[in-house]
């Protein structure tokens, strides 16, 4: 069950925003394994002096059209697999709706099973 957080500057119309989130989900169930429907997305705007990307670090040349994606999901999965998620979902984006490669921003945060309620105040991974 990944949660996507998708962080970027505002002034983009909402087709734009929901192409960068179908191109995650794609990615995500084409690579990571994660099944049909699990679809849990939070698309955030932000005014420019508030969103924060360094436009050289490591020599990635950033502009101000940089997406940040941070992906909270189960602990588990090879690098291999990984690798092929950041490769789909820069290609998918740049495909899509022209955005660099450069410009994707991607932060995976690993958890164990037992941190997920889906509702009803349950643990059902547990």
């Amino acid at each position: 069950m990944p949660l996507v957080r998708i962080d970027l500057v505002e002034g983009q119309p909402s087709e734009y925003r929901s192409a960068i989130a179908d191109e995650v989900y794609k990615a995500m169930t084409s690579t990571l394994n994660v099944p049909e429907n699990d679809r849990f997305m939070v698309i955030s705007e932000h005014k420019p002096g508030d969103f924060i990307a360094d436009p050289i670090y490591l020599g990635i040349s950033r502009s101000r059209a940089c997406v940040i994606v941070q992906i909270t999901l189960n602990a588990g999965r090879d690098v291999d697999m990984k690798r092929a998620f950041y490769k789909a979902l820069a290609d998918g984006l740049h495909a899509r709706i022209g955005l660099r490669r450069e410009d994707v921003f991607i932060n995976l945060v690993e958890v164990a099973k037992e941190n997920w309620s889906f509702g009803n105040g349950i643990a059902q991974y547990t």
